[in-house]
């Protein structure tokens, strides 16, 4: 018999790729990694790794037994959301992941609504960019989440992860004057941290318009970025939901692109009456 925590964490490798990196996530020391995993190799009697030094690599038969891993994982969310049905009322722990500027405008409408309807669920809210939410709802960190792709950064699907869309906003070019984003290539630009799909989209963006940005300033608050767009600092990209009170001076020019938000949580979990409330929720604030 299979024992699922070893499978998690073969699952946990093939995703962040070094075994420290799973040890730091699952709060695991590397050896205990290293331990579960040879352990699991004797429980199948393959070979799952192949170590050159201090790097592993997944064999084929490792491959096959994580796209395994997630119909199991699958399967035992989907039974525990189906015992969760029978419960008269909603209760315990459910913990959802926003980006910032979801919370004010999506978020907090849907916890008022939550609150009033199921007084014993205990709502826990993180703030986190949407390219770490695939993690944190593998490593169960997280419940539900909010997740974005833009036309310049489409989402990778991810096995383990089911989501249903929500919301579709325009993306704006902020800057002092109308000019249009091609004309903004000797501009100062104001991006996103490196690594944040904002910061990804806004390079794709400029060099789908023939040019690279020269970056000046980076800021993840939408607020933070008009404020600079109407000091002078430099032009942004910013999607709809950061744009409901731009600063006096600043122009706002539509671009033909979109980001599209969804609801994420792991497979199986989809009929869990905490993650429908969630979504019936957050679609209830939007309308």
């Amino acid at each position: 018999m299979l024992d699922v925590r070893r499978l998690r964490l073969l699952r946990e490798l093939a995703h962040r790729k070094t075994i420290a990196a799973v040890a730091e996530a699952l709060s695991y020391t590397p050896s205990a990694v290293s331990q579960q995993l040879t352990a699991l190799e004797r429980e199948t009697g393959v070979a799952l790794l192949e170590r050159t030094g201090r790097r592993v690599e997944l064999t084929p038969a490792a491959l096959t037994l994580v796209e395994h891993a997630e119909t199991i994982f699958a399967a035992l969310a989907q039974a525990e959301a189906d015992l969760a049905a029978g419960h008269a009322e909603l209760a315990g722990q459910l913990r959802i992941g926003a980006f910032p500027s979801a919370v004010p405008t999506i978020v907090s409408p849907a916890l008022v609504a939550l609150s009033r309807d199921h007084p014993r669920l205990e709502l826990m809210v993180t703030e986190v960019d949407p390219a770490t939410v695939p993690q944190a709802l593998r490593t169960e960190t997280l419940d539900v989440a909010l997740v974005q792709e833009y036309d310049y950064v489409p989402a990778a699907p991810d096995p383990a992860i089911d989501a249903e869309p929500l919301l579709e906003e325009t993306i704006y070019l902020a800057a002092t004057t109308p000019d249009p984003l091609s004309a903004r290539r000797h501009a100062a630009w104001i991006a996103g941290t490196p690594g944040t799909l904002c910061h990804t989209m806004m390079i794709r963006a400029c060099e789908a318009a023939g040019f690279t940005p020269r970056i000046r300033h980076h800021a993840d608050d939408f607020g933070t970025v008009l404020a600079l767009v109407a000091a002078g600092q430099g032009v942004a990209l910013v999607p709809e939901l950061g744009v409901a009170a731009p600063p006096a001076g600043v122009v706002l020019t539509a671009l033909p692109a979109q980001r599209r938000t969804s609801v994420a949580y792991r497979r199986g979990t989809g009929g869990s009456p905490a993650v429908v409330a969630v979504c019936a929720a957050l679609r209830g604030a939007l309308a």
